[in-house]
């Protein structure tokens, strides 16, 4: 099979049941390390749920990440930059960095929006100075295809994604991120796929923990490293708090304003009250 990264001839690695009654090949490249599932034709299957019941840490993850990219994205391109969450599941993340004070928009291929609803991608936001996808590359069968058209399609050249990576040879099949019994998982990076993913692209790649950068811009690997921590970045994140203004508030303003002008209706003060006192 051949790698979908490099091209190179990928050799078989193993076998295991996927969704509990599928048999599923994987194959390893010793070039550049990818680890890829043989073309999965179950997808669409295993998307009939785009969140898995099995992720239960899905609001602790978008807690810490709001607090890791919060520091970062306001160091990197100050007050004025707009932002969009691809793959933004339930749109927790994009309301998290709205209600911080980011400019934040939401998409989503398979996943209902249930918390930034009204601020949906459009063609009026393009260009974005950065798109995050957080838990997004494990589930593609081209991460490389993926990542070119989603920088195409935000017209940036900045993105930020996380994902596991392995080092060496494939982990047992008891690796916890497999994820065989959702189906949902297909492609598997170690850190140097992601640097040869980068040189293709002509960016540069950052990289610390689960978290990754692709950009054009260059900065310290440190710096990223500092920013990223969560050591630091809780207390940072502070710091963007106190220097944007939350757009908690203006955004259910601007959403009852468009309400109103469809029904006639108009915003209570009390709702407004209630708005103001949840987010203080």
């Amino acid at each position: 099979m051949k790698c979908k990264i490099c091209c190179a001839e990928s050799q078989f690695q193993f076998s295991e049941t996927v969704l509990s009654k599928y048999s599923c090949r994987y194959f390893y490249c010793a070039g550049c390390g990818f680890l890829q599932s043989e073309e999965p034709y179950w997808l669409d299957e295993a998307y009939q749920s785009a969140i898995a019941a099995a992720d239960t840490g899905l609001v602790l993850r978008n807690i810490s990440l709001s607090k890791k990219l919060a520091p970062l994205l306001y160091f990197m391109f100050g007050r004025e930059g707009r932002y969009l969450d691809f793959a933004g599941g339930y749109g927790m993340f994009t309301r998290l960095m709205r209600d911080i004070g980011f400019d934040y928009y939401w998409t989503d291929l398979y996943c209902q929006n249930l918390m930034a609803r009204g601020f949906e991608i459009s063609s009026e936001k393009l260009p974005f100075t950065a798109v995050t996808a957080f838990e997004v590359l494990e589930h593609v069968p081209d991460p490389m295809e993926f990542l070119a058209q989603t920088l195409d399609q935000a017209s940036t050249r900045t993105i930020i994604l996380s994902t596991e990576c392995f080092e060496g040879a494939p982990p047992n099949k008891d690796w916890w991120y497999y994820m065989f019994g959702t189906g949902q998982h297909v492609s598997f990076c170690q850190r140097r796929t992601l640097r040869f993913i980068g040189a293709k692209l002509g960016l540069n790649f950052y990289t610390h923990g689960s978290l990754h950068m692709f950009t054009d811009k260059k900065i310290s690997p440190a710096i990223f490293r500092f920013l990223t921590h969560a050591t630091a970045s809780k207390p940072l994140s502070i710091i963007p708090q106190l220097a944007l203004s939350s757009k908690t508030v203006p955004d259910h303003v601007s959403i009852m304003n468009g309400r109103r002008r469809s029904t006639g209706g108009a915003p209570s003060s009390q709702a407004l009250d209630e708005t103001s006192r949840r987010s203080a």
